[in-house]
């Protein structure tokens, strides 16, 4: 009756572990955040790395090479910030300052611009504003708010702005010695199962940073233009607003279009009809041509699932776990597929030689 069951302890002893190891990883959750996106930021000077590595002189060590890429993108990101910084530190500035005029109910009436056909619902509409803004519950800026709140939260710890870099460096720098000794680790046995899906995740993560950075620098320079031609205020700000939310999956893209549209309704730009076609049109483009192409051959993952998943991140972790959903989903199922994969060619008998049987 109270004999020990080997099996119920194993089972028991197993479920310990993981929740041991998922309650550090919880405590651990700040310092893996910064290695994750080191890890990402790794795959983004990856291409650049392998470049100078074919053109380089074959004396010159691998060290100096990841040193001049970094250089170079030093020199990039100060020349980018030369370019557009200042210009949108000034309108971020000047908005800061102008929020609240710009939010006072006495005169939203006067400047909120509405169509005709809603020119009858003006004080309805304003009422509605009212109750919000004084109430200051945020129900319609929700996810702008929390998220101006992490990227507060995270630009007062500069230090990560330093350890990101210096992590990348050393995480290409010792790569490929980390992944021959994570395989010879494992055995011969397991080596070719766990080589397969070292390299599909290589290849999963390095076309989704990519394909990221090429749809968020489209959407800045893509609206920055489109904002100045039309006359929209705080232009470079707002585009690069909508430049980074590109960056998390399906709400970011949902959110800069709300923060576009509310910060051009309330500082009184007429042709908000204008700047809401252009966005449409701009998103039909985006995910049903741009997207695909770019996400084509790394992230293929079934929109409901990544649906599911965005909304199970959000619970979980916020923001960040939105933005880690659809890679984590899709190195899961690469993990699956190539598991599943080396069951059945274990599990399948081995051909007969018809000539043995004669």
């Amino acid at each position: 009756m109270f004999g020990f069951d080997v099996r119920i302890a194993r089972i028991v002893w197993t479920a310990l572990l993981v929740a041991f190891f998922l309650f550090i990883v919880y405590a651990l959750r700040s310092t893996l955040l910064v290695v994750v996106f080191a890890i990402f930021f790794s795959y983004l000077l990856y291409p650049l790395v392998e470049l100078v590595e074919r053109i380089k002189p074959a004396r010159m060590p691998r060290t100096v090479s990841i040193g001049i890429v970094f250089v170079v993108a030093v020199l990039l990101f100060g020349m980018a910030g030369l370019l557009f910084g200042s210009t949108i530190t000034d309108e971020a500035v000047r908005l800061s300052q102008q929020l609240p005029t710009l939010l006072d109910p006495a005169n939203i009436s006067a400047r909120l611009p509405l169509p005709e056909f809603l020119k009858p619902q003006r004080a309805k509409i304003l009422g509605f504003l009212t109750e919000q803004l004084q109430n200051g519950t945020g129900q319609a800026l929700p996810f702008a708010q929390r998220l101006g709140m992490e990227v507060m939260h995270v630009a007062t710890n500069l230090i990560y702005l330093i350890l990101i870099p210096v992590l990348s460096f050393l995480l290409i720098k010792e790569a490929p010695l980390m992944r021959a000794e994570f395989l010879n680790a494992l055995g011969t046995a397991r080596e070719s199962l766990w080589s397969g899906i070292t390299e599909d995740l290589d290849g999963l993560l390095s076309k989704y940073v990519r394909a990221l950075l090429l749809l968020s620098m489209a959407t800045f320079v893509i609206y920055s233009l489109v904002f100045s031609a039309l006359g929209v205020p705080y232009a470079l700000l707002l585009s690069g607003i909508a430049g980074l939310l590109e960056f998390i999956p399906f709400v970011g893209p949902l959110s800069a279009v709300v923060v576009v549209l509310a910060v051009a309704a309330f500082s009184g730009f007429p042709h908000l009809l204008w700047v809401l076609v252009f966005i449409l049109a701009y998103r039909m483009f985006q995910d049903y041509v741009l997207n695909p192409y770019l996400m084509s051959e790394g992230v293929e993952v079934s929109p409901l699932l990544i649906i599911v998943g965005l909304l199970a991140g959000d619970e979980l972790a916020g923001v960040v776990g939105i933005f880690l959903s659809v890679p984590v989903l899709a190195a899961l199922k690469i993990i699956f597929v190539r598991l599943r994969a080396r069951a059945r060619v274990v599990q399948s008998p081995p051909d007969r030689n018809p000539h043995v049987a004669n």
